[in-house]
């Protein structure tokens, strides 16, 4: 059979061994091939490829569930369950979604973009199918990088108080989230992996437990493993015989991160996702020109070089030490480093706790991920005022990863919460002086947003670092027409969005307000006044957040002034390119400069400029 002709996994069931290997060859291959061109997650998924097709063989997907932790992993599932002639466009605008995503295909059960979310969803599904009567099986397919989360703890902690309740979780095993495994739970699987791997005992219809398997035997599941990943035969007979198991069962399957492409299998932490790249020489399909550094860059050495002058820095990382570029602090000064795995909350509050004791403990987290932490900002960091520098990478439209990743809701999050400053760099040198600032300051917790991509090449500090004054903006021109006030990364659209209009007549006021709490209301209010429209420009959701709180500042001081608000409207944002995005939500320069001309020209005597060239 062809891989190309598969459009239902349970066109798998009777085939051969030999026919299951050629179908992963062909998987590795589309998958490779597609990644190559459209860049995209690549180790997770070419790991699992004899994973998947076994355990689809042993199901029955018109009524099976499968629930993947995580849905990059999940590329072989999408390419035997009817997304085959559609998956080179993957994680591009309108094209199938670099995760699981519930409205694509009726055999995604349950989205997921975060981790740690699998065995959670899945009992509860297993729990109401025994609620309904009903006898289909659910699997959570789970990383083991993903164990470090405490959600993925507390279901098993819950699995194990159903000893009657049928659930297989199939941990994937290969050492690795995006950087390798840290912490107790990785050396405890280590060490399953190089212990003896179950045997079955046919005839009996049972199977021997390796003692090291004790821990999770003791939580409630029969345990069942190490298991070879690669190995359709053992992988199939372990499937087999986890069905024929009462009660939670947990198969242990060894797999190795990039499977089957050399230069991935070598360098899985570059390798876990890629831009477009050349299949042979597995480098980057780049532009020659030098492009400005990351804000991630930056962000990594100028925190090294001001933790080279002060211990008390410390970093700290949620499994994210490369995508932040934490892995500078970790290779140069290791004992100010801290990576606690995928566990946001434990960060936050670790954090916390070196705060209380005089440390400078520096969050370094993605918008989105930090999201899982909501409630341990607020109880242990803003509550008790503790000085918690947060660094929120990723802040804003992301792109491919589409919804469960766009770094969107930061704004409006935290800058609800008392005692918490907030603060936005318009490009990347400003981010320097904001890194300063937020380590000078000891009054209460901080935060940086910034997004992803390269900066503008702005001249950057290297000895003398300059902090800033909290809560105050600058004006970056002058005009009588109409006030254009951006946050961060929409400041530099607003500055060109300014020069559009300045052809048509329209004479704009430029504000980089810098932060959004505390709002430099000192600034803003007497021009608002003067000028009498405001335009607030954000790359964050509109309820709540930046243009929010300029209206609510300025309504609290009486002023009634137009205001009109630019960013990301009551809906999700869906994967594309950043471009993409940002033009489908009207934000790019030329979009800002016609929409105000266009109020211009339908508004009242109010909203008129001074003059109109024709």
């Amino acid at each position: 059979m062809d891989l190309s002709n598969v459009i239902h996994p349970n066109q798998l069931h009777g085939l051969s061994i030999q026919q299951l290997e050629h179908i992963a060859n062909q998987i590795r291959q589309k998958h490779l091939q597609t990644v190559a061109a459209t860049g995209g997650h690549l180790g997770p998924g070419l790991g699992v490829v004899e994973l998947t097709l076994a355990l689809y063989q042993t199901l029955d997907l018109n009524r099976d569930k499968v629930i993947w932790d995580v849905g990059h992993q999940a590329y072989a599932h999408k390419l035997i369950t009817g997304r085959y002639h559609h998956f080179h466009t993957l994680r591009q605008k309108a094209g199938i979604a670099g995760y699981l995503k519930r409205s694509e295909s009726q055999f995604d059960h349950f989205g997921a973009g975060h981790a740690s979310t699998s065995i959670s969803a899945a009992l509860g599904m297993a729990m109401a199918r025994d609620l309904k009567r009903e006898q289909h099986k659910v699997v959570a397919v789970i990383g083991d990088g993903a164990l470090t989360g405490g959600m993925a703890l507390e279901a098993i902690n819950h699995v194990g108080h159903l000893p009657h309740t049928n659930l297989l979780v199939v941990l994937n095993d290969n050492e690795m989230s995006i950087s390798p495994n840290v912490g107790a739970i990785a050396r405890y699987l280590n060490k399953m992996r190089l212990s003896p791997p179950m045997r079955f005992l046919r005839n009996l219809k049972c199977l021997t437990v390796p003692k090291v398997g004790a821990v999770f035997e003791e939580l409630g599941f029969t345990y069942m493993g190490p298991v070879n990943g690669h190995n359709l035969t053992e992988l199939i007979d372990s499937f087999k015989a986890a069905h024929r198991q009462n009660g939670p069962v947990l198969v242990h399957v060894a797999t190795t991160k990039g499977k089957g492409y050399a230069i991935a299998e070598q360098d899985p932490i570059n390798y876990h996702a890629q831009a477009s790249f050349n299949l042979t020489t597995g480098r980057k399909n780049s532009v020659q020109t030098p492009a400005p550094p990351s804000y991630s860059k930056v962000f990594a050495t100028t925190l090294v070089k001001l933790a080279e002058t002060n211990p008390n820095i410390i970093g700290i990382t949620a499994a994210m030490a490369t995508g932040t570029g934490l892995n500078q602090l970790q290779e140069k000064l290791p004992k100010q480093y801290i990576d606690v795995g995928i566990a946001e909350q434990h960060a936050v509050t670790l954090a916390a706790g070196l705060a209380c004791e005089g440390m400078r403990p520096v969050v370094a987290i993605y918008s989105t991920f930090l999201q899982r932490a909501y409630d341990q900002i607020f109880h242990d960091i803003c509550l008790q005022k503790l000085p918690v520098f947060f660094c929120l990478d990723r802040a804003g439209i992301v792109g491919a990863d589409g919804p469960t990743h766009q770094g969107i809701y930061d704004i409006a999050y935290l800058r609800c919460f008392p005692n918490m400053v907030l603060m936005a760099p318009k490009d990347e040198a400003e981010l320097q002086r904001m890194i300063v600032t937020g380590l000078n300051y000891t009054a209460g917790p901080i935060a940086v947003r910034y997004p992803r991509g390269t900066g503008y090449g702005t001249p950057l500090m290297t000895t003398e670092w300059e902090s800033l004054k909290i809560g105050k903006g600058e004006v970056l021109q002058h005009g009588n027409d109409v006030m254009l006030v951006g946050y961060g990364s929409m400041v530099y659209p607003a500055m060109q969005a300014a020069a559009l209009l300045s052809e048509h007549g329209i004479q704009a006021t430029v504000i980089n307000a810098r932060f959004v709490k505390p709002l430099d209301i000192a600034l803003i209010a007497p021009l608002a006044q003067k000028i009498g429209w405001v335009v607030t420009l954000e790359e964050g959701c509109l309820m709540g957040g930046f243009g929010s709180a300029v209206l609510e500042a300025l309504l609290d001081l009486n002023i009634t002034v137009p205001v009109t608000r630019m960013g990301i409207p009551d809906t999700l944002v869906d994967h594309g390119t950043i471009d993409e995005a940002k033009a489908g939500l009207g934000l790019t320069a030329p979009q800002i400069a016609d929409q105000i001309l266009s109020m211009v020209n339908d508004s009242s005597p109010t909203l008129t400029p001074s003059t109109i060239r024709s």
